[in-house]
């Protein structure tokens, strides 16, 4: 057995002197040292000290030295988990994988439109169709499995979901079936959205969820694919925003007495916030890949969370916003300060920064449950 590691220090001239070769063995040693627990290949001695736990898959990898460009061996395993973000996968069971394939707290994009559309709907007319409102939401959830199915396949097809293993396709070794079962959820939905809008009478909300369903396949399909030209955020601040909320506005406050009911600044208003935080959680999305840099990329998302909650305070201001929403909303701002220091914290760290799209996720869902409550009590405030 190995003796514990005593407080043996290498002399600084001897690392400072030109570049000897090191054994792999000894440089191993040196460098990399593990705790040991009980159960593991070296007992814990009754003093708690540190013994070395050598990995018995050592791999070769070449190093060179800042001096005479010598070359050293050190454990590739080690040097892989920095450089190569998707490492960790090779230690990730396939249940947690097909987890993250399934991509469960992003479907709060279409939860949220949907229940803040129909929040400003309750606070025009005080009413609310519990049946539209699952049937629109079933239809949404659809609609974001076509999207998030899709856009696995046509990233596979592209190459830039090569070692993505969480990818849909890798999962399952195909990609057709994947693309029918996206496209046929894609006809399911729509046909929920077509159903409730003749049921509604409204026409003009169709369109919009016509345009927002549209600016999702332009945004991944061929030949468009205009996420590949940062065209995506704002493809999905339309979509989510103005398009979605608004057209499910328009649905659930429908009635037999009140069918073309007009859009007012409230909504539209709401409907901005909205598209804001969509937006964010897809940039957070892909952050490791915008072309400005992480470190700008950081301060795009301070940027976006200062105008989310400026721009809430002055709807408030102008009263184009109840102030209930603006006091519920404001309560948020713990998250946003998260997000925003996340992100500031960790944008070189490949692999923490892709935490920063749930951070994004639970702003998104917090804020917008805020704003539905804040619609909903201006209603009951004013009876």
């Amino acid at each position: 057995m190995l003796q514990p590691l005593t407080t043996t220090k290498l002399p600084s001239s001897w690392l400072q002197a030109s570049c000897v070769p090191i054994h792999h063995v000894q440089f191993y040693q040196h460098c990399y040292l593990t705790r040991s627990y009980e159960g593991a290949r070296f007992r814990k001695t009754p003093r708690g000290s540190l013994h070395f736990n050598f990995d018995d898959r050592i791999g070769r990898v070449k190093t060179r030295c800042l001096h005479h460009h010598q070359e050293h061996i050190v454990p590739k395993s080690v040097e892989d988990n920095y450089d190569d973000p998707n490492q960790e996968h090779n230690d990730v069971s396939k249940a947690t994988l097909i987890w993250r394939a399934i991509k469960l707290p992003i479907y709060s994009v279409a939860l949220v439109p949907l229940t803040v559309g129909g929040a400003a709907a309750y606070l025009q007319t005080g009413l609310f169709s519990a049946r539209r409102y699952i049937v629109l939401l079933a239809s949404s959830v659809l609609i974001i499995t076509w999207l998030n199915l899709s856009n696995d396949v046509y990233d596979f097809d592209t190459g830039a979901d090569k070692n993505k293993k969480e990818s849909v396709v890798s999962l399952f070794g195909s990609r057709s079936g994947p693309l029918i079962a996206a496209y046929l959820s894609l006809d399911l939905g729509f046909t929920g959205l077509s159903w409730v809008s003749i049921d509604a009478g409204s026409m003009s909300s169709l369109f919009l969820l016509a345009c927002a369903i549209f600016c999702g396949y332009v945004y991944q399909c061929p030949p468009f694919r205009l996420s590949y030209r940062g065209l995506g955020e704002p493809l999905c601040f339309a979509a989510f925003g103005p398009f979605a909320t608004s057209a499910f506005y328009l649905l659930l406050s429908s009635t037999s007495g009140i069918i073309f009911l007009p859009l007012t600044r409230t909504v539209l208003s709401a409907s901005l916030l909205v598209g804001l935080t969509t937006s964010l959680i897809l940039f957070c999305s892909h952050f490791h890949q915008v072309k400005m840099g992480t470190e700008r990329g950081s301060m795009v998302v301070k940027a976006a969370v200062f105008t989310l909650y400026s721009l809430l305070l002055a709807l408030g201001l102008f009263r184009t916003l109840p102030i209930t929403c603006i006091v519920l909303c404001a309560l948020t701002l713990p998250i946003g300060k998260l997000v925003v220091n996340f992100v500031e914290e960790n944008h070189k760290d490949k692999r923490k920064i892709f935490m920063a799209k749930y951070y994004c996720v639970r702003l998104h869902a917090l804020f917008g449950a805020a704003m539905a409550a804040g619609l909903v009590s201006a209603r009951i405030l004013v009876k």
